[in-house]
């Protein structure tokens, strides 16, 4: 059975109408392109990461559609100043030719975040990406104080990469963001990859933070248990904070088939229910058709 069939079978017998992918990247030609040159680099410090969809932006596009993938995002990030408004043009004219791309935008802490993350709020942006791992900032930056603020206010969902994998950053681990927490507790956080492999650390800020959510994005596969195993011991919490689960996949940057990364949240035997609010009804939440 081809992959889009297996995918769909799934869908058919959950009976939802498709998925909500919250954590997808779609980003300017050159900068997919070094994005896949870093990960064709991780083979020398860790285990190999083959991009199973190095394809064309049409192709990539086709694929997570044929998926029946209804909402996705383009999940922009920076490494250095002077660069998260560029992306963000980059991303807003890509939404606006791909209607079932959510707009997305991202920050970097510098003076002038404080004046174009409130512009793409206002131009309609509904998701922001944080990559505290490869941005290297600390997000207590005092320069991030008016844009965590202003996403506080809006309400605007932010999937941040604060665990520390699949390496280790300076600031990456749940310590930093629970104080950005405690100064902005009604931030609508959507903790990348579960927070691996500080899974609970980053669980209990879900616990004592009602607006934060947590993706799944890699999380339970194989290549990730390889690396960073999910403990046993916080099992439980999986369907303490189900409504708060969303399914997120890394496409296209992932070293397996889309497929397993749904096929990892079905071997855990939750149930129907708790799938199905993952793959679809959480994200549809969040993100209203």
């Amino acid at each position: 059975m081809a992959e889009a069939d297996r995918i769909h079978a799934v869908i058919d017998e959950l009976g939802i109408p498709g998925i909500v992918d919250v954590h997808t990247h779609f980003m300017p030609d050159r900068v997919m392109r070094k994005v896949w040159h870093y990960f064709d680099g991780v083979a020398e410090r860790a285990a190999p990461w083959p991009i199973t969809y190095r394809h064309d932006e049409d192709v990539r596009l086709a694929t997570l559609r044929s998926f029946g993938v209804q909402t996705f995002s383009s999940l922009v990030y920076p490494h250095k100043p002077d660069m998260a408004q560029w992306l963000n043009t980059w991303a807003a004219e890509f939404a606006d030719r791909t209607p079932d791309c959510l707009r997305s935008a991202t920050f970097y802490p510098e003076p002038e975040a404080a004046r174009y993350v409130p512009v793409a709020l206002n131009a309609g942006t509904r998701i922001f990406k944080s990559h505290i791992q490869v941005g290297a900032y600390d997000p207590r930056d005092p320069l991030l104080d008016p844009v965590w603020s202003a996403l506080e206010a809006a309400g605007t969902p932010i999937i941040i990469h604060a665990g520390s994998g699949p390496e280790p950053g300076p600031y990456t681990g749940p310590a930093p963001v629970a104080q950005v927490l405690e100064r902005h507790p009604a931030l609508r956080l959507v903790i990348a990859h579960m927070g691996m492999p500080e899974y609970g650390g980053f669980f209990d800020l879900a616990q004592q933070y009602p607006n934060v959510h947590l993706d799944t994005t890699m999380a339970f596969t194989g290549f990730a248990e390889a690396m960073f195993p999910f403990p046993d011991a916080e099992r439980a919490r999986l369907l303490e904070l189900g409504d708060r689960i969303v399914f997120g996949s890394d496409f296209p940057n992932i070293p397996y088939r889309y497929s397993e990364a749904i096929q990892a949240l079905i071997d855990l035997d939750l149930g129907d229910r708790w799938l199905s609010g993952v793959l679809y009804r959480n994200g549809r939440r969040l993100f209203p058709a």
